[in-house]
């Protein structure tokens, strides 16, 4: 029995922003004043291109990180590829309190990604990849709390209920 889930980081709407900076980058090269020739270009290694198609570049690296969520009887083992290359391992032993909870991405953590909480919380980090407002909150017996979103939280809650039930596993609340 597990529950398994990977989640990609969507940034759509990165993708319109950087395309207004990439139109007016672009049209600043080619309009003003004549435009620049392919020797200016040359003269200054093609930087105005570089400037439009190096964040394209950089934000779909970015969306080709995933993070890897899996939960059964003996824990629950997470992965954040590229970054963690191999799934660490939480043993239910180690954790206090396993819950579903409400959270504010901007609010709380300031934005997506691995984050921590804001105002200097270092004890409390999250890895939040969607827009939506709940996750999996886990609370270990040393203090420190880790935070997963997921596209799937319903069947998370359902899960994590069922898996209570059977193994008798009082971390999950």
């Amino acid at each position: 029995m597990e529950f398994e889930e990977q989640q990609h980081l969507k940034l759509w709407w990165l993708y319109l922003l950087v395309g207004v900076d990439a139109i007016i980058v672009l049209c600043i090269v080619l309009f003003d004043k004549g435009g620049m020739s392919f020797t200016d270009l040359k003269a200054v290694y093609f930087a105005p291109l570089w400037a439009v198609i190096l964040p394209f570049a950089i934000i779909y690296l970015i969306q080709q990180n995933v993070l890897t969520l899996r939960i059964n009887e003996e824990g629950i083992y997470y992965r954040y590829f590229p970054f963690k290359a191999r799934l660490k391992h939480l043993k239910w032993d180690e954790i206090a309190k396993a819950h579903i909870t409400k959270y504010d991405a901007f609010g709380d953590y300031g934005g997506y990604g691995v984050k921590i909480r804001l105002w200097f919380k270092f004890d409390d980090k999250a890895y939040i990849l969607n827009d939506k407002n709940r996750g999996l909150q886990l609370e270990f017996k040393n203090g420190k709390k880790l935070l997963f979103s997921s596209n799937r939280i319903d069947e998370m809650e359902l899960f994590l209920i069922n898996l209570k039930t059977r193994y008798h596993i009082q971390a999950i609340q």
